[in-house]
């Protein structure tokens, strides 16, 4: 570990003297000696460090969205070339390169705070040897071995013997406490970063070997913290925690603000976007208006949770723009919009229909609510001209009698016979 750790030596200097520099800060406050001025200085830097990788945290989410996009795309490459693993590896190439994506963007975050871990353990750990480095002299050093955390000091490990311990002027067992609740609660918060990242941003429709991976660090990540981590100093699980923390916190507001299409966090969102619109009739804020405005971009693509989302501003009379605005409109009109085949269908079902020849000779009767219309057959009989009726000869009176004049099921009456 000390021989990977001092290849980020040139780091240490600059990592030292932040922390120096929170520590006059803290020291001034809660005594320069004590375990609180070290412990916050520690804090502070994780802090400092996490709000410098914002930017690259940004890239991440847009890395693993488009990843997570890219899934079909992958499947189907690997089924097609499930034989062939050096044109599978074209293939996957070939789409990075057409989509601008890299599967290592997502590790960024993770790889820029390496070099930062490494020089902080490196620092913690030559004050456990009694060791100057970077710009923590004597005075600094004595200062850094005596500041304890709840009873441990900074730079003791679970692993210490109880000499080396009592070295540092702490007890083995307050030690072993305290390192052992600080690996469980990084461990923990580790596992649920990544459990919250597996059940509620991630797109529940694709199934793919890339979400199999993504479950199994569910639960590697927190067997790897908890191994490791009893070989780290106090200070390096302080920090270590810290920025667990921090990234627990980023996610969740990211989760919620800002989650991925087609996620259970989407479907939420959505829900909490539309009592929000039907209650003022407007979106507020950037990131709201972004969303709706790639929502209504979509078209006929929108998932599931998008496609109520739309419909149900339909219903409420609102419709949404374009520009990621809502405007005041026809539930009907924002319906034909959003389905027009189904309304325009819905509208010709409201048309009356159109009766046979067969049902206008009989007479039968319309379907509730369709216009009537006059035939011949409908009209009163008073309107014929009273007196006996002649009797039509030939076959095509016969024919007449038989459609008009004869009872369906009674006697029929016999035929004339016919003049040769």
């Amino acid at each position: 570990m000390d021989t990977i750790a001092s290849l980020f030596s040139f780091i240490t200097t600059p990592v030292s003297w932040v922390i120096v520099q929170f520590h006059k800060v803290y020291g001034a406050l809660f005594g320069a000696d004590t375990g609180w001025a070290w412990g916050l200085s520690i804090v502070s830097l994780v802090i400092l460090i996490r709000i410098c990788l914002i930017p690259l945290f940004v890239k991440q989410i847009k890395a693993t969205r488009a990843m997570q996009t890219l899934q079909p795309e992958m499947k189907k490459i690997q089924e097609r070339y499930k034989n062939d693993k050096q044109r599978q590896s074209e293939e996957m190439m070939k789409l990075y390169k057409e989509t601008g994506t890299n599967p290592l963007s997502s590790c960024l975050p993770i790889l820029a705070q390496s070099p930062f871990f490494f020089a902080l353990y490196h620092v913690l750990n030559s004050i456990a040897n009694g060791d100057t480095i970077g710009v923590i002299n004597e005075s600094l050093l004595q200062s850094a071995q005596k500041a304890h955390i709840f009873g441990a000091p900074l730079a003791a490990k679970f692993t210490d013997s109880a000499s080396d311990v009592s070295a540092l002027d702490a007890s083995l067992s307050t030690v072993r406490i305290v390192t052992a609740i600080m690996i469980v609660m990084m461990s923990a918060s580790q596992f649920f970063t990544q459990r919250q990242l597996m059940t509620k941003n991630v797109d529940t429709t694709v199934k793919t070997p890339f979400m199999q991976q993504q479950k199994m660090l569910l639960y590697v990540f927190p067997v790897m913290f908890a191994v490791f981590g009893i070989n780290f100093p106090v200070g390096v699980l302080v920090y270590w925690l810290t920025t667990n923390v921090w990234t627990m916190g980023q996610q969740m507001y990211v989760i919620r603000n800002n989650p991925t299409p087609g996620s259970k966090a989407q479907a939420a969102y959505l829900d909490r976007l539309y009592k929000h619109v039907t209650n003022h009739g407007k979106i507020r804020g950037r990131g709201q208006k972004a969303i709706v405005k790639a929502i209504v971009a979509k078209g006929r693509d929108r998932n599931d949770y998008e496609r109520k989302f739309i419909n149900g501003l339909s219903k409420a009379g609102l419709a949404a723009q374009p520009d990621g605005t809502v405007a005041k409109g026809e539930a009907q009109t924002a319906t034909l919009t959003e389905d027009g085949e189904a309304t325009a269908a819905a509208a010709r079902r409201q048309q009356p229909k159109r009766q046979s020849k067969s049902q206008r000779q009989s007479g039968t009767p319309k379907a509730a609510g369709e216009p009537t219309s006059l035939t011949k057959s409908d009209e009163p009989q008073d309107a014929k001209p009273a007196g006996p009726a002649k009797p039509k000869t030939g076959s095509g009176g016969g024919r007449s009698k038989a459609q008009s004049g004869q009872r369906k099921g009674g006697p029929q009456r016999p035929k004339s016979p016919s003049k040769k």
